[in-house]
């Protein structure tokens, strides 16, 4: 992989469109609430909070409404989370007009699994653009090492798409590594494959770092998956390593390649690894017990610590293992995002010491 710029403003820059998760307080099912908790959320900042919160520099491009209550719970999340924010207030345009997205969500217990809506309507963020920001300042002048792209906000809209097409052309100009989980949503792309299949592509080819699962690959990036076979450990594995065979042909740029394992006993007891494809080698955290207050955003986490420990400049083996640290550590938070209160408590929950520290 190409080594990080060293004379960068930010060490990791996302582009996202906010919202607010609505969760019921102590576990109940939403249809059942009387009582709601309110989250800043979106998955991109979910990733790049592990590097706020453990003292780099990161900022977030993002698009808000003028005068919104909404728009200032959110900036002001953002503050407390260390992180910058740069990004045009819009007018509301009447009742009718933007606003951020809600996430309707619970937590699940036990043998109740979580349910997750989105509700998008009117989202400011589906119309972030090109035209919002100045790109050769950020990119250039001040300097980005690691960007991080979604599929979700590429695959929100047409405009989306499109910025964070002419974001992966910027990052790729000015030398800043580019991350990319391909993140499918079924949803997002009905009716928009040959448009969405195009984006994605011509992402993935300037990408360093691309995550997602064998479907992502597939429905994404058209790339062959293996052929069907059993569900055990070994087989999951080894179907990965066959993707990212067929994916390294199809994208020699791309130096790695990154996925979670996750199996499923109860809401709140999960088998949690990962594997990594950097060159050559491979990087497999087989999965352990943990335990989850809320699944969501652990996949975020790991993304983040992954991304974290690069920009630390350690090796492979470490990039894994604090990321798949940094994933368990999401999953024991009520937010969909990590809090790492330093890496010492990071490599804490990776060696299993869930000790007090006094």
């Amino acid at each position: 992989m190409k080594s990080l710029k060293s004379d960068a403003s930010t060490s990791l820059l996302t582009a996202t469109s906010m919202g607010i998760r609505l969760t019921p307080p102590e576990g109940r099912p939403f249809h059942t609430a009387t009582q709601l908790e309110i989250q800043v959320t979106s998955a991109e900042t979910n990733v790049v909070s592990v590097a706020s919160y453990l003292g780099l520099p990161v900022k977030v491009l993002s698009k808000f409404v003028e005068g919104s209550p909404v728009s200032r719970l959110i900036k002001d999340n953002l503050a407390a989370r260390h992180i910058m924010v740069e990004g045009p207030d819009i007018p509301q345009g009447g009742p009718w007009g933007y606003r951020h997205q809600f996430n309707l969500a619970d937590s699940g217990f036990g043998s109740r699994g979580p349910r997750v809506q989105n509700d998008r309507a009117g989202e400011v963020g589906r119309t972030l653009s090109v035209d919002d920001f100045d790109l050769d300042r950020i990119f250039g002048t001040e300097g980005v090492q690691v960007m991080h792209l979604s599929g979700l906000i590429a695959a929100l809209s047409p405009e989306t798409g499109t910025f964070c097409l002419e974001l992966a052309r910027k990052a790729k100009e000015h030398g800043t590594l580019i991350s990319f989980d391909l993140n499918h949503r079924a949803t997002f792309w009905k009716d928009r494959e040959e448009e969405l299949s195009a984006i994605f592509h011509e992402i993935a080819s300037v990408t360093d770092i691309l995550v997602g699962n064998e479907e992502d690959f597939q429905l994404c990036l058209g790339v062959e998956g293996p052929e069907a076979g059993g569900e055990g450990l070994k087989e999951k594995i080894d179907n990965f390593k066959t993707m990212i065979g067929n994916a390294k042909t199809a994208f020699p740029n791309t130096s790695v390649f990154a996925t979670t394992l996750r199996e499923v006993v109860s809401a709140n007891h999960h088998l949690w690894g990962c594997i990594l494809s950097v060159g050559d080698e491979w990087e497999v955290v087989e999965p352990r017990d943990i335990y989850v207050q809320d699944r969501i955003g652990g996949g975020d986490g790991f993304v983040g610590g992954m991304l974290y420990a690069i920009l630390k400049g350690w090796e492979p083996a470490k990039w894994a293992q604090f990321g798949w640290a940094t994933g368990a550590l999401a999953a024991t938070l009520l937010t969909d995002y990590g809090q790492p209160a330093d890496e010492d408590q990071v490599w804490s929950i990776w060696n299993g010491n869930a000790r007090v520290k006094r």
